[in-house]
């Protein structure tokens, strides 16, 4: 479907479950997508009229949006761009990379996805044109394959996939080159935010089309793409509020530590007698780890209050230095949790949450120079 230009240094997306992995990419099932599979699975086999076909066109619609993703990791890895994860969603795939993109490579990555399933649908057509002439095929065949061209009906399905994606708006393909085009005449997260409005237009034309006529599967599909943009839209506006801000500027700066030898009574207490969530672990004046509630309580549940907290804290903890630009901090802290350390010469001076970002970023939208 789309490639995303946000950062991700190696935190999966949430709500997801690791599958395969192909050239080194891990391919991650949002658990949407797991549904909707399960659904057209109980569809095919508990529907006397549908058969292999039905199957083998599924299976055959999903190896095509999985191509299309991979056509977007092999080309933004010939500009230096890493392919962190391949997520697949019910309205198609996503692609997340290491790093942003400057506007040449974001055209050329965005195109290769649509490029990807034009060059299926010229291959399925040079097949059928060599064995026989396919069936007439309507929309409404997409909604049951059975007794129809199975071959036919993938190659019209990958022209779908194609055109859908380029249209101008979030989240398809065709979004992030006006996005990109846009960037040239705007600030990224200007540019970002029109795109992702028109995005929302379109969901909600798809929206209401689908009601009239009755097609509560493109209903659905309109739902996830207002979905999909609306959340490019919040993450643009919060990165227009915090370019150039540094994550000194929104840290907590009152915060209490504990020591690798304490347990988790001592941590427990900790939790009740403060408004402190997280806690730095400390061992002979280094930062080791980093407690948070829910290991608190997971370990209280499964160990008892006596167990140390060096036993169960986590250790892959993510840190930034204070004069990081907080635009970059965002993204990162939605994929690895609610709480990152700000260190400064190996010292910890402050904590960064999902909460008090989301406080900082409402007392910046009503004005407020902190």
């Amino acid at each position: 479907m789309a490639t995303s230009t946000v950062v991700n240094k190696g935190y999966s997306t949430a709500g997801t479950v690791n599958a395969f992995r192909v050239l080194g990419v891990p391919v991650r099932l949002h658990f949407t997508f797991i549904l909707l599979v399960i659904f057209l699975t109980v569809f095919i086999f508990g529907n006397a009229s549908s058969g292999a076909g039905s199957g083998i066109f599924l299976l055959g619609g999903l190896l095509s949006v999985l191509l299309h993703e991979f056509g977007h990791a092999v080309v933004a890895a010939s500009f230096g761009v890493r392919t962190t994860e391949i997520v697949m969603f019910p309205i198609g795939g996503l692609s997340r990379l290491d790093r942003p993109l400057r506007p040449v490579a974001e055209i050329c990555v965005a195109l290769a996805g649509p490029l990807v399933n034009l060059a299926l649908s010229a291959g399925i057509f040079a097949y059928i044109v060599a064995g026989h002439e396919a069936p007439a095929i309507h929309l409404e065949d997409f909604a049951n394959p059975n007794g129809k061209s199975v071959t036919a009906l993938l190659l019209y399905g990958n022209i779908l996939l194609a055109v859908f994606n380029l249209l101008p708006a979030f989240p398809m393909d065709g979004g992030r080159v006006l996005r990109a085009l846009l960037r040239y005449i705007r600030r990224e997260e200007e540019a970002t935010r029109i795109a992702a409005w028109m995005g929302r237009m379109l969901a909600i034309g798809m929206g209401l089309y689908g009601l009239v006529a009755g097609q509560f599967l493109l209903v659905f599909f309109a739902l996830f793409v207002y979905l999909g943009a609306a959340q490019e839209g919040v993450a643009a506006y919060g990165r227009m509020l915090t370019h150039g801000v540094p994550v000194r500027a929104a840290m907590i700066t009152e915060f209490r530590t504990l020591e690798h030898n304490h347990t988790i009574r001592d941590a427990a207490n900790l939790l009740l007698t403060t408004s402190q969530q997280d806690f730095p672990v400390r061992h002979a004046g280094q930062i080791v780890g980093l407690l948070g509630r829910n290991l608190l309580l997971k370990a209280l549940a499964s160990d008892g209050p006596e167990v140390y907290v060096a036993g169960v804290m986590d250790r892959q903890f993510l840190c930034f230095d204070p004069e990081t630009d907080l635009a970059a901090v965002l993204p990162q802290m939605a994929h690895a949790g609610r709480c990152a350390l700000v260190m400064e010469n190996d010292n910890v001076s402050g904590l960064i949450t999902t909460d008090n970002l989301s406080e900082f970023l409402m007392l910046r939208r009503f004005g407020l120079e902190l």
